[in-house]
């Protein structure tokens, strides 16, 4: 009979974290020895993200709100449409 070897994989396999200064910006990072975040790794971005604070009137906010649950989609993806939409009706219109 073969005597079964057992190890504790708790005790073997635990994740060390260090800190590093991250390649972009100069900001400090946490760095996971295996796996985490990898430059190029990851979906890629729909485009360049920039912040945008709106006034909308509480009627035209229940619309966008409803346009979301209608279309299973986020503000920005709704916003996004929008924009996206008005901009190419306006290209095919020059």
């Amino acid at each position: 009979m073969k005597d079964k070897v057992t190890s504790d994989s708790a005790s073997n396999n635990e994740d060390k974290v260090k800190v590093g200064v991250a390649t972009k910006d100069g900001q400090l990072g946490f760095l996971f020895t295996r796996g985490g975040l990898r430059e190029g790794a990851g979906r890629k971005s729909t485009g360049v993200t920039k912040k945008v604070s709106l006034t909308l009137s509480e009627d035209v906010w229940q619309e966008i709100e409803q346009a979301c649950a209608d279309q299973n989609a986020s503000r920005s993806q709704v916003f996004r449409n929008i924009i996206e939409a008005h901009f190419v009706k306006e290209s095919k219109e020059s």
